[in-house]
């Protein structure tokens, strides 16, 4: 590993990340990253469990999405356990998939029908959240050793940080988004109904708990319906 251009690549890395638009647009880069950056990686995905069910938030290359789709309705694999906790550990590295996996059998033997000879993840997380597990796999056994583990790593820290702020801003334009519509929906009311601020606010707030349904939504229906001819 020549670790001097890949630092330099990092830095480079670390500044697009922090320009993309939205949390889809940072995991698509991060995956892409992966493949692009890291030695012998011939594709790559990342993987998150919700509820017990495996979730696909990204991937670059051929395999990833069965690869991900096979260890949910398996409930085993190395993506798998290592974004759900269940060994604990922060990374897995599998060398040679040939080779027997009694962890999970099952799986290692649909990995080899679909061409993986070696694996590795690392999670993604910040002190605050858990982004899933960034898992890179290459077709050719071996090709995945400590030092490329490391930089695996490196750059699953990087891309930690960024999938935070991504999802800062996201968070932050919702909620902008949301308090105009629902600011909208208000004074559609108070003019249509000769309505207060309070009482307007209070009628969609009715609305929502009554129908079960967030108070954006009903904010949005209260516009599509003024704007309907």
């Amino acid at each position: 590993m020549r670790w001097q251009k890949f630092a330099e690549q990092m830095a480079v890395l670390a500044r697009d990340l922090l320009g993309k638009k939205s949390v889809q647009d940072t995991l698509d880069a991060i995956s892409a990253a992966a493949v692009d950056l890291v030695e012998g990686c011939d594709a790559a995905g990342i993987l998150a469990v919700r509820k017990g069910r495996a979730v696909t938030l990204s991937s670059c290359g051929e395999r990833v999405e069965e690869s991900d789709r096979i260890q949910g309705e398996l409930g085993q694999g190395p993506c798998y356990d290592l974004a759900r906790h269940e060994t604990g550990e922060r990374t897995y590295r599998i060398t040679d998939m040939s080779q027997p996996q009694p962890d999970f059998p099952a799986y290692a033997k649909a990995a080899r029908e679909l061409g993986i000879g070696s694996m590795t993840g690392i999670l993604l997380y910040t002190d605050n959240e858990d982004f899933g597990a960034l898992n890179l796999y290459a077709h050719r056994p071996g090709t995945f050793t400590e030092d490329i583990e490391t930089a695996a790593w490196m750059l699953a820290s990087h891309a930690a940080v960024a999938l935070a702020s991504a999802r800062t801003i996201d968070q932050l334009e919702h909620a902008m988004e949301t308090r105009h519509a629902i600011g909208e929906a208000m004074g559609i009311l108070m003019e249509r109904h000769r309505m207060s601020e309070d009482d307007a606010f209070n009628v969609l707030r009715r609305l929502s708990q009554h129908h079960n349904i967030k108070l954006r939504d009903v904010a949005q229906k209260v516009r599509a319906e003024h704007e309907r001819p």
